[in-house]
């Protein structure tokens, strides 16, 4: 396939070759409705000619016609009128009012039968204005201008004076003659022109292409294409990329990340297990130690489990594979449900649970998922909250959405750690997360914050550094702009999932 610049090259020749065609026929018309504007105007000053002529001899007395001594002659112009009209061009007749020929030039007289009567019928028939008449003879094709001089209130003199089309220099075999000619240097000119300014101005795409190359070889995300002059097409192009490499820098960021965090969280449960299995398969062992090592194996057989379930939610999320099912949820008998759970966690973990406010709202979403996300925001709260502290629950309806909130009096996090918490495998002190009894892989908040974004809400979070935390889960009421599925997570509520949905998710 020929290159970008060898289309253009051929593109821009053909439209110049139609453009010049397109240009002589213009010029031909043009040309010839000139001249033959110009041979009307010398047709008109012809005949004003024969006029001036008439009315000059009547003034210094000279009748122009000539009294013959024999009646029965021909009546003509005298001979210094018939001197004087010899002299003009083209065809020049004048008649009496009896349509009888006066005088008839020499092209006149040359004519045919049948040509000198078609001449002759179209001067009868034009009108004596100052328009002019194209007539078509056997032999030649003229334009006729006819004038009536008056000589008393009965009689008159028709003058008539004509030119031929022929007088006309410019034909059109003369503009494709010279078209034939011209137009091989124009294109031996141009073509070669159209190649160069093409490779200039695809120079800066060529640049684009060898730095984008040398970018995606995956180690030189950081790298960014040059931006041109403000405004131009290609510098909006480098811009577009820039930003689209900039995604990808930080996607590949997130995946390693990811797949690190994700073999970090694996490697241990995993080397906690071969450990066990190794100790139950020894021979040494009493039957209570291997039963301890297999129930030692089995919770972190279950530990990864979760993880990879969270992760499942996750990957199926960002695919909008995920399926919630919306439909008219009160969500104060669900808020009251999850303080139940939450007094329950909170007496094993010494805390006290207080509901403040709980008002009556109505929203559309999935009753699962937002239980889910209400237990993931109740049991972080209660993991990161020392003993003999509060946490406190709220549902508060307002003109158009519905609040749920979350205060603990826990350790909080600290300012610089807060544009994090809904990444996924962050935690604020992994080793503490780790160590902890309930340690978690740090994706229930990334889980619960797709959940609010899921059902067109948001999850905030306020909070500092020991003094407590404030999670505020906000979601539109039914009826009211938003409360249907956002455009970003229409697919998932339109889609079908390639299986059943995975069953609750506890807090990490």
């Amino acid at each position: 396939m020929s290159s970008i610049r060898a289309r253009l090259t051929t593109a821009w020749t053909a439209a110049f070759l139609g453009t010049l065609l397109i240009f002589s026929l213009i010029l031909l018309t043009v040309r010839r409705e000139i001249l033959f504007r110009e041979l009307e105007d010398r047709v008109q000053v012809e005949a004003d000619k024969v006029v001036r002529a008439v009315n000059l001899a009547r003034r210094t007395g000279t009748e122009p016609v000539v009294a013959q001594f024999d009646p029965l002659a021909a009546r003509s112009v005298s001979l210094r009128m018939s001197a004087f009209l010899s002299l003009l061009e083209g065809y020049v007749l004048v008649q009496d009012s009896t349509g009888y020929d006066l005088y008839a030039s020499g092209p006149v007289r040359v004519l045919s039968a049948s040509d000198r009567d078609a001449f002759s019928a179209a001067a009868r028939e034009a009108a004596p204005d100052r328009s002019v008449r194209r007539v078509v003879m056997r032999v030649d094709e003229v334009m006729l201008a006819t004038r009536v001089v008056p000589l008393s209130d009965k009689d008159n003199y028709r003058v008539y004076a004509a030119m031929s089309t022929r007088d006309i220099s410019f034909t059109p075999r003369e503009l494709v003659g010279t078209m034939l000619i011209v137009t091989p240097f124009l294109l031996a000119m141009s073509a070669p022109f159209a190649y160069v300014i093409a490779g200039r101005a695809f120079r800066p795409i060529d640049r684009i292409i060898d730095q984008v190359e040398a970018i995606t070889d995956g180690r030189s995300l950081h790298r960014r294409l040059a931006i041109g002059a403000a405004g131009d097409e290609l510098a909006r192009l480098s811009a577009t990329l820039n930003a689209f490499i900039e995604r990808l820098e930080t996607s590949f960021g997130a995946l390693r990340r990811f797949t690190a965090d994700a073999s970090h969280e694996l490697k241990t449960p995993l080397a906690v297990m071969r450990a066990d299995l190794e100790r139950a398969m020894s021979p040494v062992p009493h039957e209570q130690e291997r039963a301890e090592a297999l129930e030692e194996a089995l919770q972190q057989v279950t530990r990864m489990a979760d993880l990879v379930d969270s992760l499942l939610t996750l990957a199926r999320a960002d695919e909008g594979r995920f399926e919630v099912f919306r439909e008219p949820i009160e969500l104060a008998p669900l808020t009251r449900e999850v303080t139940e759970t939450a007094r329950l966690l909170g007496e094993d973990a010494g805390l006290t649970i207080e509901a403040s406010q709980l008002d009556n709202a109505e929203v559309l979403g999935d009753a699962t998922r937002l239980r889910q996300l209400f237990l993931n925001l109740v049991t972080n709260a209660i993991k990161y909250t020392p003993r003999g502290g509060t946490v406190e629950l709220s549902l508060v309806r307002e003109e158009a959405v519905a609040r749920f909130a979350v205060r603990d009096t826990g350790i909080g996090i600290a300012a610089a750690d807060l544009p994090f918490v809904f990444e996924r495998f962050w935690r604020a002190d992994r080793v503490r997360s780790r160590a902890s009894e309930r340690g978690g892989f740090g994706l229930g908040l990334a889980i619960s914050h797709w959940i609010a974004q899921a059902h067109g809400g948001t999850l905030e979070v306020q909070s500092r550094l020991g003094r407590g935390s404030t999670f505020t889960v906000t979601l539109p009421l039914a009826g009211h702009p938003g409360s249907g599925m956002t455009g970003e997570y229409e697919s998932i509520v339109n889609g079908t999932s390639e299986s059943e949905p995975s069953g609750l998710l506890a807090a990490d």
